[in-house]
């Protein structure tokens, strides 16, 4: 039988004869209130802090410039983040390395297409990178000015994707021109369709000024998958060719650029990742800048976006949380305004 050791506690008593455990009653320690009269103690004054009140938020008027009251946030945490976030972007913009932006398709359910548009003619992003169901939401604004079914109601009767106009314009402009990639061929069909909205497209604007817009097609995830014109070949072909683009905008971008991951939690954070090794296989190498804004933390975001891409590197990861449609203009201001003040303060 085995018993507990001299001065130990233990709680159990195990008998191998009869195959039994059973409780024993713990040892009693009393215990008396510990004695602190020969603590160490520090000085206030010599104690690092991470907190300098140089560093807590003022109250500004309310009628100041927007480079104001951004300096005016508190420069702890992400508010710290963003600085240097907006600083190493604007820096990479300087410099003309590319930023690539990726992003799901509630960015522009949230009304942010005609943002980026403005970003792409402006320059400011160079690479877009994208899941099919960005395709969707983009087609289906610019051919007819509205997009976003609801879900819950449309999945009862099976109406759910079966808008016949979608499928249609944008399984065919794959089909005819696979070779291209997904995000051109379906970017030059709307010009060439003349859509009424093709101004505020993000494929539009990207096929109009020569900006790769790569698409991930993930086959059954996209709405217009179910229809019978959608061709496994040509959805395979024009991905696959958008993938090796991506590969060669990450080869430019590891030496001082960025990546700026909005919304997508799965499949971008994956295709980055791949690219990424595919480019510093091919020799591709330096220090660069990634970030994820999304609304709640996601596994693959904060590994393969933040945290993996820097390891043996100088590069730096960022995450923030919170709505796109409240950060990406706030971001996006926030260069600009940045931009702007350096080139004043240039001259």
């Amino acid at each position: 039988m085995l018993r507990q050791r001299t001065g130990e506690s233990a709680l159990l008593d195990f008998s191998e004869s009869r195959g039994t455990i059973r409780c024993l009653e713990p040892a009693f320690v009393p215990y008396r209130p510990i004695d602190l009269s020969h603590l160490r103690v520090t000085s206030l004054e010599a104690r690092p802090s991470k907190v300098d009140r140089s560093d807590l938020g003022r109250t500004v008027p309310a009628d100041v410039t927007f480079a104001t009251w951004l300096d005016s946030l508190p420069n702890v945490l992400a508010g710290k983040s963003l600085r240097e976030l907006v600083d190493r972007t604007v820096t990479a913009i300087r410099r003309r390395r590319p930023v690539l932006l990726g992003m799901g398709g509630h960015v522009i359910k949230v009304g942010l297409g005609e943002m980026i548009c403005d970003l792409i003619r402006s320059g400011l992003v160079t690479a877009v990178a994208s899941n099919g169901s960005v395709t969707i939401h983009d087609t289906e604004l610019a051919i007819v000015g509205r997009t976003s079914e609801d879900v819950d109601l449309a999945l009862q009767d099976g109406s759910f994707g079966m808008s016949g106009e979608t499928a249609k314009f944008i399984l065919g402009a794959i089909a005819a021109n696979r070779s291209d990639g997904a995000g051109r061929a379906i970017g030059r069909a709307l010009l060439e369709a003349r859509a009424p909205n093709a101004s505020g497209s993000v494929l539009a604007t990207c096929a109009q000024h020569d900006v790769p817009l790569c698409v991930t097609i993930a086959i059954g995830t996209d709405v217009v998958h179910g229809h019978p014109e959608a061709d496994g070949a040509a959805l395979g072909e024009a991905s696959l060719t958008d993938f090796r683009i991506l590969c060669a905008v990450v080869s430019d971008l590891l030496d001082g650029g960025v990546y700026l991951n909005f919304g997508s939690a799965v499949l971008l954070p994956e295709v980055f990742l791949k690219a990424l090794s595919i480019a510093r296989n091919l020799g591709a190498s330096g220090d660069f800048t990634t970030a994820d804004f999304d609304f709640i933390r996601q596994y693959r975001p904060s590994t393969n976006v933040v945290r993996r891409p820097h390891l043996g590197t100088g590069g730096r990861g960022f995450a923030f949380t919170g709505p796109h449609e409240l950060l990406f203009p706030l971001f996006w201001q926030a260069v600009r305004s940045k931009l702007r003040e350096d080139s004043i303060n240039h001259f």
